[in-house]
């Protein structure tokens, strides 16, 4: 077995070291890639690679499954799970809402999970059983009742399809719920959910490397992460996730759920 804790620590300095390079630039070239609205930047392709190099080198055999790559399916053995700059549009405008997000995963389970925020200098990190922290301090879900809650939606904006779904989303939430955020970044939403700063989010598809870290964040802080739409957990899916601290979780799972109708296929 390896060091969890050395490991943890190692990819917390790598992931701080990406998010300056982060912060550091202030005009990032562009380039568009398929789907509407989705950009990539040279920025994106370099932290990957420099997390790429050293990340594997921590872990004896591990894999490397990451967003700006073609990837090969999940299996078992270590695999780390990243998105260098997550948040990529708010990182072209310059709206410091982006974070890099790293997980481990083992037998396609996160055992390990760092989300950095640069701009906020916040680093989020968990090991499965043992809770979750932010800059080392303990941190947990909120205590709000759905009636209260406040709401990170995402709004999938790649998926025409999704469109009617997520209105529907909108609408239900902001009538039973709270109120919304749009933070534009899905790592950060699921920061928000484990720290409290947000009681449920919604999206209606992400990424594995979207959320395989925030998903720990959560659980270890005591919330509730769910894929409504799958019939388990599988963090190898592109699929709708839900996240909510324990009494949020059934009133937004049936928003999620009642949207589903929506969804043109």
């Amino acid at each position: 077995m390896i060091d969890l804790h050395a490991v943890r620590d190692q990819a917390a300095a790598y992931a701080r070291e990406a998010g300056a390079r982060i912060a550091s630039v202030h005009h990032a070239a562009v380039h568009e890639k398929a789907g509407h609205c989705n950009y990539v930047t040279e920025t994106d392709m370099a932290i990957q690679e420099f997390l790429r190099e050293r990340l594997l080198q921590l872990v004896p055999d591990s894999r490397f499954f990451a967003e700006e790559q073609e990837n090969e399916p999940l299996t078992d053995a270590y695999t780390w799970v990243v998105d260098p700059i997550d948040g990529t549009t708010n990182f072209i405008l310059n709206r410091q809402a982006s974070c890099v997000s790293i997980a481990l995963l083992h037998q396609r389970q996160p055992v390990l999970g760092i989300i950095y925020q640069p701009y906020a200098d916040e680093l989020f990190s968990a090991i499965r059983g043992e809770g979750a922290t932010r800059n080392g301090r303990p941190i947990h879900v909120s205590a709000q009742p759905f009636e209260n809650a406040l709401t990170d939606l995402g709004t999938a904006p790649y998926y025409a399809e999704l469109a009617d779904a997520v209105t529907s989303c909108f609408r239900d939430f902001l009538t039973k719920g709270g109120d919304i955020r749009r933070v534009g970044s899905a790592a950060l939403d699921c920061c928000d959910i484990a720290c409290g700063r947000a009681d449920v989010f919604c999206e209606l598809r992400l990424s594995p490397w979207d959320y395989a870290a925030g998903a720990l964040l959560i659980t270890e802080a005591g919330g509730c992460f769910d894929m409504p739409y799958e019939p388990a957990v599988d963090f190898s899916k592109y699929t709708c996730i839900l996240a909510a601290n324990p009494l949020c979780i059934d009133a937004a799972r049936e928003i999620v759920l009642n949207a589903k109708e929506q969804i043109r296929l």
